[in-house]
């Protein structure tokens, strides 16, 4: 039996794997997740077009390519009945190519960037860096010009964030490595003199310099040329296969090339960039695709299953497709809708609803004991935390902390407890947003990590099977589990 369940833990850890090194991006998560709900049966819905929904089927849709809600309607479902809500985020803090990313200094060329979330940014010096994002591309058919949406993603480190020699700088290991993310942190990509030769080998001919060039030619200025590195954008056109000029914008950031492993001494742990989030998008995803592969699965439920994995959580969830849009909302009215368009059911829909927050939470640091209140240290292989705070940082409550521990005992699954230290500050998740915003019943849980908002995090490969079994219990139990408890009668 005990190798049995080490083989699950690789199984579900090496699926996991697979989801982070296709997902360097929110953009790229959004596509492996849409992937394998389609494999699934899962069928794509437009929030630009009318809505045909039945009882007994699945569905999702996207919202500017970030953002992914998936849902499967129970074979009893009426309108009014709840819906049962796993939810996670998609980005991960990172440095995102600013608009204009063309930068020349001290005989290099380097790639401007904005930081993005709150990272651990001294972590992202020296280490073998990339592109990857999305691309506006014109296409030119029959006459008639069109524009696309295209992901890219360079798979070579292509530039380099190098941090001062201690020569340079004795104090470092004294006073700290402390990062002027303005000046210090542009990543290098070529030399200036290299690059020149490159251009002109590119076009079989001599180069002049760029001063030379734009003296009595037409200026370029305002093009896509003239904000980022030709470097950069031939490597994007030969990915895609277009030509250059046909690049019309871009969202691109900076990404570590190394992958996600299995790894440790005992083979007992994750090393991957973006644990946070993608470690809860795939395991509430892969829950819900195997809570719902069978004509069974949806047979006697009478409510709706769906995650929702947003983006922006990192910088406050205020954006179109964020926790904080109506998108959530937005969904729950169509789907209720379409069975019955009476308005008035929608907010008993919502009251009889439950959302699942996941979100990585903060383990136990051996060299940081003192981090953490003595009651309340969540542990590496210890299962889902379950986070609560006062103040309403998490939207945990003891009915909702109950009914999410009570299907652990169920089965026996372990849960763990987690509350901020009072003398220190406390991180929040879309669960207050979607709680305050909706007005959907939340806890608020999460895997425990290390090195969180790190390049390089980690987790234990069997607190991933537990966070997917037991998001994959909750969505067969809660609703027959939550119709036994009563509180506002």
């Amino acid at each position: 039996m005990a190798n049995n369940n080490k083989e699950q833990e690789y199984c579900v850890a090496s699926d996991l794997i697979e989801f982070l090194n296709a997902s360097p991006t929110a953009f790229h998560a959004v596509e492996e997740a849409k992937r394998r709900l389609k494999n699934a049966g899962y069928e794509q819905v437009s929030e630009r077009h009318d809505w045909k929904l039945e009882a007994g089927k699945r569905y999702f849709f996207t919202r500017n390519h970030s953002t992914i809600l998936a849902f499967a309607i129970g074979k009893k479902y009426v309108a009014g009945n709840g819906f049962y809500i796993v939810g996670a985020h998609t980005d991960s803090p990172c440095l995102k190519l600013k608009p204009v990313s063309k930068v020349t200094k001290g005989g290099f060329l380097e790639v401007g960037v904005q930081t993005y979330g709150g990272g651990l940014w001294h972590t992202w010096f020296d280490r073998d860096l990339t592109v990857a994002g999305r691309v506006i591309v014109k296409e030119e058919k029959g006459g008639s010009v069109s524009y696309s949406h295209r992901l890219v993603r360079i798979e070579e480190p292509i530039m380099r964030v190098p941090t001062i020699a201690i020569h340079l700088e004795r104090t470092v290991n004294t006073d700290g490595f402390k990062v002027n993310t303005q000046s210090q942190l542009l990543p290098v990509l070529a030399t200036s003199i290299k690059a020149e030769l490159n251009k002109a080998a590119a076009e079989n001919g001599p180069v002049k310099s760029e001063e030379v060039q734009a003296d009595g030619k037409k200026s370029d200025k305002g093009t896509i040329s003239s904000k980022h590195h030709s470097l950069v954008l031939e490597m994007i056109a030969n990915q895609i296969g277009c030509k250059v000029d046909d690049i019309c914008d871009f969202e691109l950031q900076a990404c570590d090339t190394q992958p996600s492993v299995i790894a440790g001494a005992a083979k007992e742990f994750i090393f991957s960039g973006r644990l946070d989030n993608l470690c809860s998008s795939f395991c509430s995803l892969k829950a819900l695709i195997d809570a719902t592969s069978s004509e069974s699965d949806l047979e006697d439920e009478s409510g709706v299953r769906m995650v929702a994995l947003f983006d922006h959580e990192e910088v406050g969830s205020d954006s179109a497709q964020g926790a904080g849009s109506p998108v959530m909302l937005d969904a729950l009215s169509r789907i209720t809708s379409s069975f019955n368009s009476d308005s008035k059911l929608l907010p008993k829909a919502i009251q009889k609803s439950f959302l699942v927050s996941a979100d990585m939470a903060h383990a136990l640091h051996p060299n940081y004991m003192d981090k953490h209140e003595e009651n309340h240290q969540p542990k590496l292989h210890g299962g889902l935390v379950i986070k609560h705070n006062a103040n309403q940082r998490y939207a945990t409550n003891a009915i909702t902390s109950f009914l999410f521990r009570e299907i652990a005992t169920k089965h026996n699954l372990p849960t763990q407890d987690f509350v901020v230290r009072n003398d220190m500050g406390c991180g929040s998740t879309i669960g207050p947003i979607l709680a305050s915003g909706v007005g959907i019943r939340t806890v608020d849980v999460g895997a425990p990590q290390l090195s969180m908002h790190s390049i390089r995090e980690m987790c234990s490969v069997d607190d991933v099977k537990y966070s997917y079994e037991h998001f994959k219990a909750f969505f067969q139990d809660i609703s027959h589990l939550d119709a036994k408890i009563t509180v506002d009668m």
